[in-house]
């Protein structure tokens, strides 16, 4: 696999609107036409990319980045992950989640947070895996995690 992060651009914002996640997947994540508009509302904070394996568009990360917010776990974090279906188990995610420590780093931060909603088929097998830890916090019912960069 050959995964890239590309900005979210007029020539490729209509295959980011269409990306779809396995259905099975549908309730745990917004789609990306929601995180693209939620992105266009708070633009100083928000940081859409898409994933490409070659030129395949393969999934979708948005960041946020608010040093000032007055919930800590809303400063630096993991707001949307959408994996295209087909592309689960391929590195598409861990790639994506990495590339975002990676501009938390270039930024000064040393923390990255994700929420997520408790299933036992929802993401939190996949983010444990990369090293975040529950902080014991929940927001709206979703458990609130955090990793700690190098």
């Amino acid at each position: 696999m050959s995964f890239r992060l590309e900005t979210v651009t007029p020539d490729n914002v209509l295959a980011a609107c269409a990306l779809k996640v396995e259905p099975w997947q549908e309730e745990f994540v917004a789609p990306v036409a929601v995180s693209l508009a939620e992105a266009y509302a708070q633009p100083d904070a928000a940081w859409p990319r898409l994933v490409y394996d070659d030129d395949q568009l393969a999934g979708f990360i948005m960041g946020g980045f608010d040093p000032d917010s007055p919930i800590d776990y809303f400063r630096c974090g993991i707001w949307r992950l959408n994996v295209a279906a087909g592309h689960q188990r391929t590195g598409c995610g861990r790639f994506a989640v990495e590339q975002l420590c990676a501009e938390a780093r270039r930024r000064g931060q040393n923390r990255v947070t994700v929420l997520w909603v408790p299933h036992p088929d929802g993401p939190e097998q996949f983010y444990l895996r990369l090293g975040f830890t529950p902080t014991g916090q929940t927001f709206h019912g979703q458990t609130v995690a955090e990793r700690f960069l190098d």
